[in-house]
């Protein structure tokens, strides 16, 4: 194989020829989807690009002959921080739309496993049936996770890792997002700005209402982030530092590498159709290629 398929782990970096080469090695294809949105007085717009992105391109520098790391789709669905200036928001179903043509372009060109690795928390339903669609209308099988949900594979990570109370330390801006940002970027990090915020909600403490990057109470009303912040950081920002970031990231990227590792093995699910007799009309989100 005289191509850089092997040794290259951006997706952008190839050529043609060099796609078809990826495609026979079983290349899992990882496509980060981030946000344009608020972090608080203390971190810039793209902290939501920058953590998924970094992360994606270590793990992509760490094993480049099993993973590539697509360009990060930047923009995400931020319509509820529009009250903060800056943010920027992408419409529900364009999101979905334009995530799953990525996705569709990559099974039709042969990849067939492909993860998209979330960098905002509002993103996650969505890039959550974009990833059900996927594999329900295509020949590949897709998988979403959010990075900071890599730092509970080990146990024993987050207990020896997190000093803020849970929950609503680590939410946004936080104690994680300032602690990754600081090692990933620290000359863009307003230093003398860092300060914790709370989730005026959180502090209800109704056994139905909370949220944290970590978990959620069963009937948590996510509404206008002004209503509930005043500064935009949700979380204990004071408690980052770049040496916590260095540590989540390395945790996050090892994570990252594993996953791959094991999704690019693992055998495809196989489908059933269970119709006594052969339905005579396409499903109704329609067939996908070679189905029949």
């Amino acid at each position: 194989m005289n191509s850089r398929a092997s040794s290259e782990y951006r997706y952008e970096k190839l050529t043609w020829p060099d796609i078809n080469d990826a495609v026979a090695l079983g290349k899992v294809c990882v496509l980060p989807c981030g946000s344009v949105e608020q972090h608080g007085p203390h971190l810039p717009l793209d902290v939501d690009i920058v953590c998924p992105t970094e992360i994606a391109r270590g793990a992509g520098r760490s094993i480049p002959q099993s993973m590539l790391v697509l360009p990060t789709h930047p923009f995400g669905y931020t319509g509820h921080v529009m009250d903060f200036p800056g943010t920027i928001n992408t419409h529900y179903p364009h999101f979905l739309e334009g995530v799953l043509d990525v996705v569709k372009s990559l099974a039709y060109h042969g990849f067939k496993k492909v993860v998209l690795l979330n960098g905002h928390g509002s993103n996650w339903p969505i890039l959550d049936l974009a990833a059900r669609r996927a594999n329900l209308e295509t020949d590949a099988e897709c998988i979403p996770i959010s990075w900071w949900n890599l730092l509970t594979i080990d146990k024993n990570f987050l207990p020896s890792w997190r000093e803020s109370v849970f929950p609503g330390g680590c939410a946004h801006a936080c104690e994680l997002e300032t602690s990754l940002y600081l090692y990933a970027s620290s000359e863009d990090v307003r230093h003398d700005r860092i300060r914790s915020g709370t989730i005026s909600f959180n502090t209800e403490e109704s056994p139905f209402m909370w949220v944290d990057l970590f978990a959620a109470g069963p009937a948590t009303l996510i509404s206008w982030t002004s209503s509930y912040s005043d500064t935009g950081v949700l979380g204990d920002a004071e408690k980052a530092s770049v040496e916590k970031g260095k540590r989540a990231y390395d945790e996050a990227v090892a994570q990252l590498c594993r996953f791959v590792l094991w999704f690019q093995k693992r055998p495809r699910d196989v489908r059933r159709d269970l119709h006594a007799e052969r339905p005579t009309i396409p499903p109704p989100w329609g067939e996908r290629p070679g189905a029949r």
